[in-house]
């Protein structure tokens, strides 16, 4: 088979070089001419962990090329995905411009049947909206091209996005007739000669099924740090609480994590999508609702942590921050909770000394020169009034904490993941905090 996949960020990128890595000729197409330009070089706009090796020994194999010409791009293919961005509008809705746009250039384009699949995380419809601009393009061509429309949601996770492609939980894929099950099943084969199971359903319930899973996650996490905000007002150790209900099968130790909210690409731009929905068909998700609000007080737990030490006085304060990214092995920066941790200690008048093993550049193009940008985790503490720990990365699990004493001006750890024990940290001479528990050493 040959496909084409239509936008190469994260989604179109990881999708196209896993499938041409079980031998499918592959195009990804994207108008970013650099972008193209570079990727034909092996260097990825992205960073996940063992992409850019994919990428490249791809490519060698000439199994996977790169071109911003789409209407030679969709010659000979049989399935055409659409990857391309739907980013949220200021009201929360999925801006559907670019799935259409590419939507029409295929109607105008292809030359044979297709079956044209919706990747990207689009709300419910779309899929019918992609049918009637196809048609639309086709309609002016005077062609009785065929195509079908089928909707495929990703549920990746970012930094293990090829094992989630490769070795998936499951394939969802919406169609509307047997002819494009058909075809999707023969493409998704040699995934399931290993077990994997594929659900086909029809196309709105495809659409749904994304949003609620991303929806059901950020619920999870919210609720965790609900109650880890209890915890600590009552006394209780959210720690102990989380290996208490995680033993329950029914609700598992997955997402149960307490920390400082969830970031992403995904969840919050999914979970406003699917409350926006909602609310344009008369319903309101007050659950939902509820996660955003959680998670968004949550981003500054931490802030008011360090207020209340420094008795509300933080000017002239210098913070090593360890991790920017929303979470480890990723460069994505988008609604990192470090962003408002940042932007809430500058506005009262504090220097910030950052570390992150990948996402340094990235978070430049958010925060320019605001903050220094150090070379590791040590050289971060350098005369630092306290650490604040952001994002979970592993090399921050196990440091040289008497290093850490000799470098800091003084022995302060602001915990936003909960990856240090509190007795070890008493004994070790720091004054530590976490998420969900009263007592700090």
């Amino acid at each position: 088979m040959k496909i084409a996949v239509v936008g190469t960020g994260y989604v179109g990128l990881v999708t196209g070089t896993c499938f041409s890595e079980v031998g499918i000729d592959v195009v990804c197409v994207d108008v970013d001419a650099n972008k193209i330009d570079n990727l034909k070089k092996g260097i990825l706009p992205i960073y996940e962990p063992g992409l850019e090796e994919m990428v490249i020994r791809n490519s060698e194999k000439e199994r996977l090329s790169f071109g911003t010409n789409l209407s030679e791009s969709i010659q000979d293919c049989d399935v055409v995905f659409i990857a391309v961005g739907t980013p949220p509008g200021e009201d929360g809705s999925a801006d559907l411009k670019y799935v259409l746009a590419v939507a029409n250039e295929i109607g105008t384009y292809m030359q044979n049947y297709l079956v044209v699949v919706t990747k990207s995380t689009v709300p419910v419809g779309t899929a019918k909206l992609v049918k009637e601009s196809v048609q639309a393009a086709l309609n002016a061509r005077n062609s009785k091209l065929e195509f079908d429309i089928a909707s495929n949601p990703e549920f990746l996770k970012e930094g293990a996005a090829i094992d989630d492609f490769l070795r998936p939980d499951r394939i969802v894929i919406g169609v509307e007739n047997k002819k494009a099950e058909e075809f999707m099943n023969r493409l998704y084969k040699p995934f399931l000669m290993n077990g994997h199971p594929i659900i086909f359903m029809d196309v709105p319930s495809a659409e749904m099924t994304k949003y609620a899973a991303n929806s059901m996650l950020a619920t999870k996490i919210s609720f965790m740090n609900d109650v880890a905000n209890l915890c600590e007002i009552l006394g209780a150790d959210v720690n102990m609480v989380r290996k208490g209900i995680g033993s329950d099968a029914r609700i598992g130790p997955k997402f149960i994590y307490p920390g400082i909210g969830y970031g992403g690409s995904c969840f919050p731009k999914d979970v406003k999508a699917l409350i926006k929905t909602a609310d344009e068909n008369g319903y309101k998700m007050k659950i939902l609702q509820a996660v955003e609000e959680v998670n968004e007080t949550q981003k500054s737990v931490l802030f008011n942590k360090i207020l209340k030490h420094f008795n509300g006085d933080l000017k002239g304060k210098t913070f090593a921050l360890w991790g920017l990214s929303f979470k480890p092995k990723t460069d994505d920066m988008r609604e990192a909770p470090s962003l408002v941790i940042i932007e809430k200690l500058l506005a009262e008048g504090c220097k910030i000394k950052a570390y992150d093993p990948v996402a340094m550049k990235e978070a430049n193009h958010f925060l320019g020169d605001t903050i220094e940008y150090c070379n590791d985790q040590y050289d971060a503490l350098k005369n630092a009034d306290a650490l604040l720990v952001i994002t979970e990365w592993p090399e921050f699990r196990s440091p040289n904490f008497n290093e850490m004493k000799k470098l800091m001006n003084s022995k302060v750890i602001f915990d936003g993941r909960n990856i240090y024990d509190i007795l070890e940290m008493k004994n070790l001479g720091f004054t530590y905090y976490c998420i969900g528990v009263k007592t700090q050493a």
